[in-house]
């Protein structure tokens, strides 16, 4: 196994903290109109305040998800085709089974505390 540098993962270096660089390494088309249609409302929202702590905080968590899919682009992947399956079961009236892994145990394997 070979060392990274501090930054880079296999599949490449962490996205700079900017909108460009978050929305290009997103992965998923449901994470780039997510992240489009929020930055539409972030940005109304900082026009009508001027809180520029709204646009700081919207590119942090962002980014959080963006980095998550530069590190594990597969795990994003699943966590939408087990979103799919949820829904489904939801709508069919099924019961959601319960993994064996409870969702703090699955941000834990993330990294989020």
């Amino acid at each position: 196994m070979s060392v990274q540098p501090p930054g880079v993962f296999p599949e490449g270096p962490l996205p700079e903290k900017n909108p460009h660089a978050i929305r290009r390494a997103l992965v998923m088309p449901q994470d780039r109109d997510g992240f489009d249609a929020s930055l539409d409302a972030v940005l109304a929202e900082v026009r009508a305040s001027s809180d520029l702590g709204l646009l700081r905080e919207f590119i942090h968590t962002w980014w959080l998800i963006a980095c998550d899919s530069v590190k594990d682009p597969q795990g994003r992947r699943d966590l939408y085709e087990r979103a799919v399956r949820v829904q489904e079961l939801v709508d069919a009236g099924k019961p959601i089974p319960r993994g064996d892994k409870t969702w703090r145990e699955l941000l834990a394997e993330r990294g989020v505390e």
